[in-house]
């Protein structure tokens, strides 16, 4: 299992649909940036904005990151885990 490091924390929480077929979504409050070793294979997709991760449940998180997409890009791609 391959592991990336990084600053985030959690923007929201997608937990499920609701029966209108919307999603029900928990904002976070969370302040603070904490350094997390994320396991790659949570790792569903990256924006400039988010990084969207499997969480448990069912559920899938949105998490912002503190550095910039080409540096996140920069080190996935030095650690030979994404083709650019």
């Amino acid at each position: 299992m391959k592991f990336i490091e990084l600053e985030v924390k959690t923007a929201f929480t997608v937990h499920g649909y609701d029966e209108n077929n919307q999603e029900i979504i928990e904002n976070s409050s969370e302040q603070e940036f904490m350094n997390k070793l994320i396991s790659l294979d949570r790792i569903q997709s990256i924006s400039e904005d988010y990084i969207l991760v499997t969480s448990s449940h069912a559920r899938v998180m949105y998490w912002e990151y503190n550095c910039s997409m080409q540096e996140l890009k920069d080190k996935l791609s030095n650690s030979g885990l994404v083709i650019i």
